[in-house]
């Protein structure tokens, strides 16, 4: 069973990226450590990197955990 964990975000930087709503994603992942943001549309993540966040397609993704052939 996957569990999950809560996170305190303070918003401290925003607003950053053109659609607010990306900005919560991209604040979770910043308050999280997470490695990469996985979306369809990398263009909507612009400057994530400026986070040490990679951008990965789903498509991405499922290669690097071997799930497509």
């Amino acid at each position: 069973m996957l569990g999950g964990q809560h996170y305190k975000i303070y918003y401290l930087w925003r607003p950053f990226l053109r659609d607010p709503k990306d900005d919560m994603v991209l604040e979770l992942a910043v308050t999280s450590n997470a490695d990469s943001i996985i979306t369809f549309n990398k263009a909507d993540f612009k400057g994530a990197d400026q986070f040490g966040l990679g951008l990965i397609i789903p498509k991405g993704l499922l290669n690097q955990i071997g799930e497509l052939p």
